[in-house]
């Protein structure tokens, strides 16, 4: 069986007007089935740069990404998309949810694009913010809910799709302490249960200790945490 997501020897290379700025110079990563890593690097090491391989929102200039055994080097940026939508999942700092709709539709709203049934949508939508103790704040616009709550609400919109990858950067970062740790438990809690491959880019060693292990990027290769 293919692993959710696996780099192979990537490189990237961004243009300058001082010339070529190599940033990934052969990194090698697997993500198993329910594992968490941390990914903790310093910034300006290549962390969004290796987050926005692995989520196929760039191309590597070497090397190569695949995603549940798909070699996203041989797709078109139709066939990334769709991958994307529906292998993929992102949680970010600011939970960036559409403010006009509200909590469940914010949820159900990615899976109509990935052609769900409207009914099937809604119920995945509930089930889910049901699990993070959301179910009474469904109808709820973004702008009525704490920080933790639009926070879970980002998570579920990732899960919504049933991705074999979440990606995340900084997730907890604008919480606050107690907040961020709830919500870490919860994430952690569904991604082993649903067996999600996740990735989780943080500046917190705390949260990091309790992943099953740490990775950091030297000198453009992925290492050991």
């Amino acid at each position: 069986m293919s692993e959710p997501l696996e780099l192979r020897a990537a490189g990237r290379v961004y243009k300058s007007p001082a010339g070529d700025l190599p940033v990934l110079r052969g990194a090698d990563l697997v993500l198993r089935r329910g594992e968490i890593v941390a990914l903790v690097a310093p910034s300006g090491t290549g962390k969004s740069t290796l987050l926005h391989l692995a989520g196929l929102l760039e191309r590597p200039d070497s090397g190569e990404v695949f995603v549940d055994g798909l070699d996203a080097g041989n797709l078109s940026d139709v066939e990334r998309t769709a991958v994307r939508r529906n292998k993929i999942g992102f949680v970010y700092q600011f939970h960036h949810l559409l403010a006009e709709f509200s909590a469940l539709e914010n949820v159900v709203l990615p899976q109509l694009i990935a052609g769900v049934g409207r009914r099937s949508a809604r119920q995945r939508a509930t089930a889910l913010l049901e699990t993070f103790g959301l179910g009474a704040r469904l109808p709820q616009l973004p702008g009525k809910l704490s920080g933790g709550e639009q926070q879970r609400v980002a998570i579920a919109r990732a899960l919504a799709n049933r991705p074999t990858v979440i990606l995340a950067d900084e997730p907890t970062g604008n919480l606050d302490a107690a907040t961020s740790g709830v919500v870490f438990d919860e994430l952690l809690a569904i991604v082993r249960e649903q067996q999600v491959a996740c990735l989780i880019a943080t500046h917190n060693t705390e949260l990091a200790a309790r992943m099953d292990r740490v990775v950091t990027l030297r000198d453009g290769k992925v290492v050991a945490g």
